[in-house]
């Protein structure tokens, strides 16, 4: 139950490299203020929290907010509101987010996975009205993914639905953070896109030349967002590393198609803004997959880079409601 009186709703944000706080009204859908803040090279949870609670509490400027609702970047067993693990920052092993987040601000707190918290505020606000089924993924840092069946989240028996970062779609492929070979998350991630290229880039010296002019010629520099710029320019190279994790997130579309047969796949993360060549590459690879009965209806989320936050404001609300009901 929220504090009494007090409308305003705290969301907060836990990417793989950035962090991101906001705060809103309940039933408005305009930030009062947001901050964001990139985390420092090799953080660790402690370096995590530091920050968001700095954000946090910059907004709230002393005040304290009704309820808080919380976009993490692992696994979480939403039930208990504690984080099991980061698999690109350490130390956060078993933490219970949810408890420190009410200790610390005094009000009801719900903490959710990214993906998860992004499929709820896609379905309330974004490109998921007026479907009843679907499945969000965030291809960024990672890979992940949040479904919305018969209009409200499926989370699974361990808390762990959704995870299609991690569904292997080439069993020889390369080792992925989880230990299997060939996931999507380590084909189709920017992290991953990024990574190969710049294997390719020193393996194959006569090609690339568009990638290393952007670069400077320091393949270090080499991102995800330089690949895609690279190919727009007709990089073959890049064009051949942006499109192979094109390919492998379009077979595990597919496969997901053919198991669950939802309305919609919305796809939001960085990896996203790559181009209409990428979003091509991703639905001729998920047609091919897919049965020809399946429909794949596959769209760019709505929301941008802010449905992890709106989808923790649409959190709050929705686990206050339940709560009420209970």
């Amino acid at each position: 139950m929220n504090l009494a009186g007090n409308d305003m709703i705290l969301a907060l944000d836990f990417g793989g490299t950035k962090h991101t706080a906001g705060l809103a009204r309940r039933g408005e859908r305009t930030w009062l203020r947001t901050a964001r803040e990139i985390a420092p090279e090799h953080a660790t949870a402690d370096d995590d929290l530091e920050i968001m609670l700095r954000l946090a509490r910059g907004l709230l400027a002393g005040e304290r907010p009704g309820i808080t609702g919380v976009s993490f970047g692992g696994p979480v067993d939403f039930y208990s509101g504690t984080v099991r693990l980061s698999h690109h920052v350490p130390g956060w092993e078993n933490r219970p987010l949810a408890q420190m987040l009410r200790e610390t601000f005094g009000a009801p707190a719900w903490v959710d996975n990214d993906a998860n918290v992004a499929a709820i505020g896609e379905h309330m606000f974004g490109a998921g009205q007026g479907s009843d089924s679907l499945l969000y993924m965030t291809v960024s840092t990672g890979v992940g993914g949040g479904w919305i069946l018969n209009g409200r989240p499926w989370r699974g028996q361990d808390r762990m639905a959704g995870e299609i970062g991690h569904m292997v779609v080439d069993p020889s492929g390369p080792v992925c953070v989880c230990g299997s070979r060939g996931c999507v998350e380590r084909l189709a991630s920017g992290t991953n896109i990024a990574r190969r290229a710049r294997e390719w880039l020193r393996e194959q010296p006569e090609r690339g030349a568009r990638l290393r002019a952007l670069a400077g010629g320091n393949m270090e520099l080499v991102d995800a967002k330089m690949v895609a710029e690279a190919a727009a320019q007709g990089d073959a190279l890049a064009w051949e590393a942006l499109e192979r994790g094109a390919q492998a997130l379009g077979v595990g579309i597919g496969n997901a198609a053919n198991l669950v047969n939802p309305q919609r796949f919305v796809l939001g993360g960085g990896v996203t803004k790559s181009g209409e060549g990428w979003w091509a590459a991703v639905r001729a690879a998920a047609r091919a997959t897919a049965l020809p009965e399946v429909e794949v209806n596959i769209v760019p989320a709505a929301l941008g880079d802010e449905a992890p936050l709106w989808g923790a404001v649409a959190l709050a609300v929705g686990s206050e409601a339940q709560v009420e009901q209970a």
